[in-house]
């Protein structure tokens, strides 16, 4: 499900990125600036057929779920690079239309803490592909397992904590999954859970 042209704001564009586009953007954009939404939260509900795993052993990757509250990336595009970056990421988020594209609310985690309507993907669902709330132990036989035409699904998970540190904040249940793939499960009680 994509936005109509109407539906996009004017001037520069605003993106929000909370998994693979906080260390990964793929996109020209002219700053980047730590940002939080409200009402959704960063969930590894959604399987993998095609990225991080296919449809015989699906990975999982993120989605924004219902609930709570998500601190990702908000990129600012420029204008005349809005209809290219839309386009990279419909063909990049949109690959099985897993996602519904949306425009929300962000508040930009700098100085000016204003908020900003940001394209943004949210998991549909009534697709397929999402998996709703699964244990620990479930993520991690997915992530174990999943390889796709991006890789191993692993370095994705991994990566996205990495990431996640360099803002300064963690996120409770994707650390404890990173001890887990790291073989480190005996430690798991000494995570701390912040409630992001």
């Amino acid at each position: 499900m994509a936005l109509s042209v109407s539906e996009l704001p004017h001037g520069d564009l605003w993106v929000f990125g909370y998994g693979s586009l906080m260390w990964r953007p793929g996109f020209d954009f002219i700053e980047q600036v730590p940002a939080r939404l409200i009402g959704e939260h960063r969930a590894l509900c959604v399987y993998s057929f095609v990225h991080r795993g296919t449809p015989e052993k699906p990975g999982l990757v993120l989605g924004l779920d219902r609930g709570g509250a998500c601190r990702g990336i908000a990129f600012r595009v420029a204008e005349q690079n809005r209809a290219a970056v839309v386009a990279y990421l419909r063909a990049r988020e949109q690959v099985t239309s897993v996602y519904r594209e949306v425009m929300r609310s962000v508040w930009l985690e700098d100085e000016a803490r204003q908020r900003v309507s940001a394209l943004t993907y949210v998991v549909d669902r009534g697709h397929v592909q999402y998996a709703g709330r699964l244990s620990l132990t479930e993520q991690l036989s997915h992530v174990s397992q999943g390889h796709g035409q991006s890789g191993a699904n692993r370095d994705y998970v991994l990566s996205t904590v990495k990431a996640i540190e360099a803002q300064g904040f963690r996120d409770a249940q994707l650390h404890r999954l990173a001890l887990m793939l790291h073989g480190e499960g005996h430690t798991l009680h000494s995570v701390a859970d912040d409630g992001t």
